[in-house]
């Protein structure tokens, strides 16, 4: 049986927490930042939790893990 190949789109999005969930990083923060206002940078900052909805179809595309 060949081996499952790896999207690596999503290898380099998202990473696997200890627990099993989804880091990614957050949309809207490369260019364009003066028409964003100060709490929506900040509150941008680092990375958040992928939604449960996402998760599992995201998971199909990392077979090994991270």
């Amino acid at each position: 049986m060949p081996k499952m190949k790896t999207k690596k789109a999503a290898a380099k999005r998202f990473k696997i927490t200890a627990t099993g969930k989804l880091k990614h990083g957050v949309a809207g923060k490369r260019h364009r930042l003066i028409s964003h206002n100060a709490k929506y940078i900040r509150q941008n900052r680092g990375t958040k939790v992928a939604a449960k909805a996402d998760e599992a179809r995201v998971k199909r595309y990392l077979p090994y893990g991270l």
